[in-house]
């Protein structure tokens, strides 16, 4: 079934909402439970942050933590990238739909900035 969904499109100027058209009968994901663990332990791991910053732990302790914690989500971004290379652009480059190629190259250059 073919769905019409809200996303907010988040930049540094403002926040718009577009509409986007997602077939989740055949939106599967092979990486999922991968994605949830990844996405599960940088959650607590930012919750660590929070509470070394609440306990006032030096900046610099805090820095490091907080790198790790973007690397964590980078990482689980490359595999959510890597899953939508595998499967989502190759029925989307096939049908010749460019304006769902369109919106992949929006969200590379979204996620890669």
């Amino acid at each position: 079934m073919t769905q019409i969904k809200n996303y907010t499109d988040i930049n540094e100027n403002d926040s718009t909402t577009q509409m986007v058209k997602i077939d989740e009968k055949d939106h599967h994901h092979t990486h999922s439970k991968a994605v949830l663990n990844r996405l599960s332990k940088a959650i607590g791991h930012l919750e660590s942050v929070r509470k070394m910053v609440e306990s006032g732990r030096d900046c610099s302790e805090v820095l490091i933590q907080l790198s790790a914690v973007k690397a964590a989500i980078n990482n689980t971004g490359k595999i959510i990238l890597q899953d939508h290379l595998e499967h989502c652009i190759v029925s989307v480059v096939k049908d010749g739909d460019h304006q769902a190629i369109e919106e992949i190259n929006k969200a590379i250059n979204r996620f890669i900035k």
